[in-house]
């Protein structure tokens, strides 16, 4: 297994310094020690230790910087809408650091490019993006501390994303959605999943969504929650009116 060490010794090479100054061009100030960047973008298949022995990769500074992500935010919130309570501050945070908005933000930097990693980056799954994301934060966190964590999710998060406006309107889950309105009107609903598998090989899911007995929205997917999101949005947009005037 690889030790630190090494890592430490490849600093001085050429890739090395492409890579540090293209963290810089994305961070946008120079790192201080290089190191953590470098175990932000390390998977766990590479199988590296620390030189006490420790795990050498990303999954840690994921932790961290999801923390550092939801600290921010909710600074930021609790300062721009001085009106919000606490469950519209905790659910404006949820919409901003989604698993599906922090995708975004990875893939728009294509931070999936700088990974080192035993397995073909293809067969990763769509969170890769955002957990690398996450862990980029954490080792901004680590090198330069609070202040310099919080203008780089200010530069990168909050000015191009959180639109207060926007997300006050945006479902993050159209199934939790759904399940809330059927409960207030006491409506029955059922998701029968069943497998669905196609022609190519890949495994799928198929959803019936029931409401009071009735077959509302059919869905098919590669996972049975992504399923059964799919026919809940469908099912949202068929009683889109009764739902959004409750």
């Amino acid at each position: 297994m690889k030790i630190l060490k090494n890592i430490f010794q490849k600093s001085r090479s050429k890739e090395d310094g492409i890579f540090f100054n293209e963290i810089q061009t994305i961070i946008g100030f120079k790192p201080q020690s290089i190191i953590y960047y470098q175990k932000a973008f390390t998977h766990r298949s590479t199988n590296q230790l620390d030189l006490n022995g420790n795990p050498m990769n990303y999954e840690r500074l994921e932790f961290l910087g999801d923390a550092m992500l939801s600290a921010v935010i909710a600074d930021h919130l609790f300062n721009k809408v001085p009106t919000g309570d606490e469950g519209y501050l905790t659910k404006m945070r949820s919409k901003i650091v989604s698993r599906e908005h922090l995708n975004e933000l990875g893939r728009d930097l294509n931070l999936i490019r700088f990974v080192e990693s035993k397995v073909p980056t293809q067969h990763f799954g769509e969170n890769i993006h955002g957990n690398i994301f996450e862990a980029l934060v954490g080792a901004i966190f680590l090198d330069k501390g609070y202040d310099f964590c919080q203008k780089f999710i200010q530069k990168s998060v909050i000015i191009p994303y959180v639109d207060i406006a926007k997300l006050e309107g945006k479902v993050i889950s159209y199934k939790s959605l759904l399940i809330e309105w059927c409960q207030k009107e006491k409506k029955l609903f059922n998701y029968e999943v069943y497998d669905d598998n196609g022609n190519d090989g890949q495994k799928y899911f198929g959803v019936r969504l029931s409401i009071d007995d009735k077959v509302i929205a059919r869905a098919r997917a590669t996972s049975k929650k992504k399923a059964e999101e799919k026919a809940s949005q469908r099912a949202y947009f068929a009683f889109q009116e009764k739902i959004d005037n409750k």
